[in-house]
């Protein structure tokens, strides 16, 4: 039997990749493994710009709603060395595609929110997982750098969790969407997804929608 091929951020970050921390290498590494698909359950805190434009771009690629401790489920697997990613926040869903850069994005991680593509560098340290935009493109067309979307994304070990904090900004429209928590994956069973829960966090999981 063949060895199970190398997670896709591991081929792209080589040996760096072992100075990341081990809940996000474990992550990534799981739909490498042999047992198909990943899911994985959370919380989150979602922010969202005031803007009319920032609302508009938010709803055109299905962000969520602003809210706290909003439960989240992430469901990501591997076809034909891709990655198809569907995050779920509350009942809202949004969907991108990972696969390593081709070409002129050599090198980078190429994610494909339809006909945008986003070159995403990866920049490990022991404390996170960064993730800086070097490139975009829509319908294939390479697009300003200068006008790329930005925003203080990474992944990061959370009390021994996966974590995540993403921002999506852009000159034109200031904050379109920011969303953090944390993630268990689902095969590790619900009694061990409990007992992750954070004990400083008070109440009870709310509906997306609330102002944050």
């Amino acid at each position: 039997m063949n060895p199970p091929a190398p997670a896709l951020y591991r081929r792209l970050l080589g040996d760096a990749w072992d100075t990341v921390p081990a809940p996000v290498r474990q992550m990534h590494e799981l739909p490498y493994c042999g047992g198909g698909a990943v899911v994985a359950d959370g919380v989150a805190m979602v922010e969202r710009g005031r803007g009319l434009l920032a609302r508009l771009v938010a709803a055109l690629f299905g962000f969520p709603p602003a809210g706290r401790e909003i439960p989240v489920t992430v469901e990501f697997d591997v076809q034909d060395g891709i990655e198809h990613w569907r995050r779920t926040f509350a009942g809202h869903s949004f969907a991108s595609t990972q696969e390593a850069g081709q070409g002129r994005i050599a090198h980078l991680l190429c994610e494909r929110f339809g006909p945008l593509a986003i070159g995403i560098a990866l920049v490990p340290d022991r404390e996170k997982l960064g993730f800086e935009v070097r490139s975009w493109s829509l319908l294939g067309l390479p697009l300003p750098l200068a006008v790329a979307p930005r925003g203080n994304s990474y992944e990061h070990a959370d009390g021994g969790r996966f974590g995540f904090h993403i921002e999506i900004r852009h000159g034109l429209t200031g904050l379109i969407v920011a969303y953090r928590g944390w993630l268990v994956p689902r095969r590790f069973g619900g009694d061990e997804l409990q007992a992750a829960a954070p004990a400083q966090v008070p109440g009870t999981l709310v509906r997306a929608g609330r102002s944050a």
